[in-house]
């Protein structure tokens, strides 16, 4: 049989039986083909680093397949890293599966079929295991060997520590291939990491540092969209990393819940959602209480990673202003006033006095500075961020350690003045996202270890709901914070179930009606979810790609 319809017999198995099968029946009939269609060839430093290997992954993979059998139809096959849009050029090569031609660039390349590629990955949900499992066997299928594990632990230090030599490596990182997502605050976002030193698997690239600095240093609408089509394309030609499908997001509310007038919008991020107005029906001793997933694992994420993914990240922290579900600004949160120069250069808001931390501490204006200052060092801060903050008029100097602090923050009073040394399009969206955290409790923390710190067990903020109980791996319980400068929150206690991007309890919990609120990119949870009376979903079309990250870097 060929290895085509071997394969093909399988994607149709696994909807009726355990993907056990694959890997103990089928896998090493699959590689078995394989071998008699490829030779052993010389290897190479990283063969990850010829653009033909990367482009005859790219071919050996079928994810339309993939698409309509494990995703149920439930994506869009991507061609870039953007999703559809204006930003986006016509014409880009789709690299739609060809095992045939995925052989032949192995056979140019000089493939060596002994050689074997280490793929990471970080979500916890059995569609991953199987995606992983018919992406290794589309690679066997034209010779190409690739084993896959879990990542554990903090993930970020795992994935993007970037090497001392941006040019010549080696790398930082110990994986060949990494399976994840990007879901970009802005589309800036999608490249930002791209940059010389920035990330830990592509290697400088000069032409592509020019393209970014074009997209990023211009609040020039047509700017953008120009340098954007040449950066897509040329992205998509260089494969760096293979995009392989865009996802939806889907909330799911319960039939307790109501949100009196609180705006639905991009899940994974901050936005003003109104949670202190949300009720949810008492229970039998009157209390209000909103279940829901998102909660920590082993540690509280912290919020300038992944700003609203985990309901801790929305609940517990404050920004300086808030945005709309579209994510565009709308109006000063801890701030009572904010105000931006025409030029984009000077940004200066007027605080609250009313501000205070969970622990009764007064929240000064000085500690803003600090925060952002701590941000500059932080390895894990999100790109949209980092652009933002090294914006700022001396901000290269406090990085290098020619300065002590960075010269563009002015603080007087209840005023904080930013002034910015190149024009930043993005940064009033970085400051609805940037969540600010108490100096007191981290003031002596080393910024490469930020996620270790003892800190994250059990974070204090100055959002409208603090921590009240902890069991790590299992629950967290969130209580109003009576202090809270907006207004005491009417839910009387939250609590979340831990999670990742997916929940392996969602579907029991739901189904016992103790989940009332959240969102999940789980195709067979929204399934399950769909036919509940109770439940309610709700498909939220995001910017959220799928793929596959290339380690380019020389191997040790």
């Amino acid at each position: 049989m060929p290895c085509r319809q071997v394969y093909f017999f399988l994607l149709v198995l696994t909807k009726k039986v355990n993907m056990y099968l694959l890997k103990v029946l089928l896998l090493p009939t699959l590689m078995l083909f394989a071998s008699m269609d490829l030779w052993a060839q010389p290897t190479n430093s990283n063969p990850l680093s010829d653009i033909r290997v990367r482009h005859a992954i790219a071919y050996a993979i079928d994810m339309d397949t993939i698409r309509d059998t494990l995703l149920e139809g439930k994506a869009i096959t991507a061609d870039a890293h953007i999703p559809n849009g204006p930003y986006k050029p016509a014409g880009l090569e789709a690299y739609k599966y060809d095992p045939a031609k995925a052989r032949r660039l192995l056979k140019e390349a000089n493939w060596d079929s002994s050689t074997e590629l280490s793929m990471v990955f970080y979500y916890g949900d059995t569609l991953t295991v199987d995606l992983m499992t018919a992406v290794q066997a589309y690679l066997a299928d034209v010779g190409v060997k690739m084993n896959f594990r879990k990542l554990e632990g903090d993930v970020g230090a795992q994935l993007w520590t970037a090497p001392k030599d941006p040019i010549n490596g080696p790398a930082a990182v110990k994986w060949d291939l990494a399976y994840g997502a990007h879901g970009p605050l802005a589309l800036q976002e999608y490249y930002e990491r791209y940059k010389t030193g920035e990330n830990s698997y592509t290697p400088s690239d000069p032409k592509l540092d020019k393209m970014i600095s074009a997209i990023t240093t211009t609040p020039d609408v047509a700017k953008q969209k120009a340098g954007f089509f040449k950066i897509v394309k040329y992205m998509q030609d260089q494969l760096y990393t293979l995009p392989l499908y865009n996802q939806q997001a889907f909330v799911f509310e319960s039939n307790k819940l109501t949100r009196n007038g609180g705006m639905y919008g991009n899940p994974q991020y901050n936005y003003d959602w109104g949670i202190t107005n949300w009720t949810t029906e008492p229970d039998a001793n009157g209390k209000m209480i909103m279940r829901t997933n998102t909660g920590p694992i082993e540690f509280f994420e912290h919020p300038w990673f992944n700003p609203g993914l985990f309901i801790s990240n929305k609940v517990l922290f404050d920004r300086l202003i808030t945005c709309d579900g579209g994510l565009a600004p709308t109006r000063p949160q801890m701030a009572k006033h904010y105000s931006l120069s025409s030029d984009g250069m000077t940004l200066t808001f007027i605080m609250k006095d009313n501000l205070k931390w969970h622990d009764g501490l007064s929240i000064s204006t000085e500690e803003i500075k600090w925060n952002i200052e701590l941000a500059l060092k932080v390895p894990t801060l999100m790109p949209i961020m980092k652009n933002t903050f090294t914006s700022i008029k001396g901000a290269e100097s406090f990085v290098n350690g020619s300065a002590s602090s960075v010269s563009g923050i002015k603080v007087s009073g209840n005023k904080l003045t930013i002034q910015f040394a190149k024009v930043d399009p993005n940064l009033l969206l970085t400051f609805s996202q940037f969540a600010l955290l108490p100096r007191k409790h981290l003031a002596n923390i080393d910024p490469v270890k930020f996620q270790q710190h003892p800190f994250w067990q059990n974070p204090i903020g100055s959002g409208p709901y603090r921590v009240k109980e902890v069991q790590m791996n299992d629950y967290v319980v969130f209580e109003p914070f009576d202090d809270y400068h907006e207004g005491r929150a009417r839910i009387d206690e939250i609590i979340a179930t831990p999670s990742n991007d997916n929940d392996v309890n969602l579907v029991k919990n739901a189904t016992a009606e103790r989940m009332d609120y959240g969102f999940t990119k789980n195709v067979a949870d929204v399934k399950s979810l769909e036919v509940m009376n109770h439940m309610m979903i709700l498909p939220q079309n995001i910017p959220y790609t799928r793929m596959i990250w290339f380690q380019k870097f020389p191997k040790k």
